[in-house]
């Protein structure tokens, strides 16, 4: 196993945009340090996931949110162990949401249930969650917001799942983001910036990047781990499809119980058609994300860099 967990070639132009190599650096190996110590039961499952590369947003957002607020000074050791922990429930979320979508593979590779069994995935998932709360020792904040995640994410998972083929709009394409990827970003904030001035922003960069992985599923980009055949199959509202299904024809394509082909091609052309809207709508996220930035963060370079850096990957 290398000493480090890898890191792949979109993740290292980000990390070099916002200057945090060396924490980065530290956390990969903070990473491979902890999987090498896990129980032999679940190594390889956990090597399998960890070691094979991450693009490292929600950590590097944790980074960026403490540096906007306390400036270029050291950033402490519980925000750095902070950051290796969002990573672990980072995976248990992936892990799950490809159990749920059915999905064999992510970015290319065998996904954990395709590859050690739905059984170990489910179990290495909970011994993944157990162990990222023991990391986290006596940092109360950092419990109670990852606690928060949890919750929050279960509660996501199922909403999608309920409202799936239903003729619904961008405004529940909002709350769904805002639970879903929103959540997830929204706690990297506050673990960041330790006072909750930044929450907000966090919300919105979490829709931003939701967003842009339903424009880039669209599109078939590899980039964000793919998704589209799933989300149009089990009737997901992405981003395109509340924009779309707005037209009749559309909607009862995409609401049917039991799609067709033709429905499915219906539906994947019309959210094709959507793609220029939907562009416009992320650009609309990324402005109020930079105007919450401002209220209150002391320098905004880092912020602005992220927002930037998760608005291009919509692959426009």
């Amino acid at each position: 196993m290398n000493d480090t967990a890898s890191l792949d070639s979109t993740s290292a132009s980000v990390i070099d945009a916002l200057g945090f190599s060396a924490e980065m650096s530290e956390l990969r190996e903070r990473i491979a340090a902890w999987v090498a110590g896990c129980d032999d039961e679940m190594r390889e499952a956990l090597e399998w996931q960890f070691m094979s590369g991450s693009k490292y947003f929600r950590p590097l957002t944790i980074f960026a949110c403490h540096r906007a607020m306390y400036g270029a000074a050291p950033i402490p050791e519980r925000v750095i162990q902070s950051a290796l922990v969002i990573e672990l429930f980072h995976n248990v979320s992936l892990v799950i949401d490809d159990i749920v979508d059915r999905s064999p593979e992510r970015r290319g590779r065998a996904t954990m249930h395709t590859k050690f069994g739905e059984l170990s995935a489910l179990m290495t998932s909970g011994y993944i969650v157990a162990e990222g709360y023991l990391q986290l020792g006596d940092d109360l904040q950092g419990i109670s917001l990852f606690s928060e995640l949890l919750k929050r994410l279960g509660v996501a998972e199922c909403l999608q799942w309920r409202l799936r083929r239903q003729p619904l709009g961008y405004e529940d394409w909002w709350h769904i983001a805002g639970e879903d990827t929103g959540s997830m970003f929204e706690i990297c904030a506050c673990l960041g910036d330790r006072s909750g001035k930044l929450r907000t922003y966090g919300g919105l960069l979490g829709r931003l990047y939701h967003g842009c992985d339903d424009v880039a599923d669209v599109r078939g980009l590899p980039a964000l781990g793919g998704g589209g055949k799933e989300d149009l199959r089990d009737g997901i509202l992405t981003l395109p499809a509340s924009l779309a299904i707005a037209d009749d024809t559309v909607s009862a394509a995409f609401c049917r119980p039991d799609p067709t082909d033709a429905d499915l091609e219906i539906a994947k052309a019309a959210f094709l058609k959507a793609l220029p809207a939907s562009e416009a709508k992320l650009d609309d996220i990324a402005r109020q994300a930079r105007q919450e930035a401002r209220l209150f963060a002391t320098d905004t370079a880092a912020l602005d860099a992220l927002i930037e850096q998760t608005r291009a990957l919509s692959g426009r």
